[in-house]
């Protein structure tokens, strides 16, 4: 099995080497092609406006100056073309991607563009337990499940336009209560907080960050994080709401 691992980290990010440990308990045919800087926040953007530099740093080790999805792209149509991935895995990102914050998301975003090309893909997250960690999050968790919940996903069969969405908890492995398949979560509380500072020369900024929120609606990732369980969610990048068609159509008449 030939797999493809990215992230959004950046290509010498921690979690990444954790990744790649997790992969090879799969497999040793490893490819890495990520990012050459950090992405976080990157969503599914793709680079238009400017050339994409590649850098080699060794055998089957590669950067791209770009975002999560141009990675991927890259190393599906070019680095790996005359033999593409058979898995993409996206990761181990260094804090949650759950709920809504998936649509933000560079980790999910690289196993979606995985996916859209065919290829079984699936995003991995390592919730950490408060802010300000740094490269001092602890991926204890990822590092001792990432194979037990790898396992059983590749072994299903693969659904077509779908991807898989894990998360690890922030707690000590032997504390993991097991995986649960549960739904996207959604926060209802406005958790975007805005630092405004004034840099070295006198001129005004605004810095974006995300705050946490106790809002854990049942059956949702939300939920099962909190409760101690590694989640898995489904997810698929048809974004039509079949709910409002009828209703859509009726206003204009159909």
């Amino acid at each position: 099995m030939r797999i493809l691992l990215t992230n959004d980290d950046g290509v010498h990010a921690p979690g990444l080497k954790v990744l790649e440990a997790i992969a090879r308990t799969l497999s040793d045919d490893i490819w890495i092609v990520a990012p050459m800087e950090e992405q976080s926040g990157a969503g599914h953007s793709l680079t238009l406006t400017r050339p994409l530099r590649v850098r080699q740093h060794g055998e089957k080790h590669y950067s791209v100056s770009g975002t999560p999805t141009d990675a991927v792209m890259m190393a599906v149509r070019q680095l790996m073309k005359d033999s593409p991935p058979d898995l993409v895995l996206s990761g181990v990102n260094r804090g949650a991607n759950l709920a809504e914050d998936i649509t933000y998301s560079g980790t999910v975003a690289a196993a979606m563009e995985g996916a859209i090309s065919g290829i079984r893909s699936i995003a991995m997250s390592q919730v950490y337990a408060r802010e300000g960690m740094g490269d001092t999050v602890p991926f204890a968790c990822a590092e001792a499940w990432g194979e037990k919940v790898l396992r059983p996903l590749i072994a299903m069969p693969s659904g077509q336009r779908m991807l898989m969405n894990v998360n690890f908890p922030a707690i000590d492995p032997a504390a993991v209560k097991g995986i649960r398949v549960v739904r996207q979560g959604f926060h209802d509380v406005d958790r975007t907080h805005i630092v405004e500072g004034t840099d070295p020369r006198g001129y005004q900024y605004y810095w974006f960050g995300l705050g946490n929120s106790d809002v854990m609606p049942e059956g949702t990732d939300l939920e099962a994080i909190a409760q101690g369980y590694v989640t898995v969610t489904p997810l698929h990048y048809d974004l039509t709401h079949d709910g409002s068609m009828a209703a859509t159509a009726a206003a204009f008449g159909a």
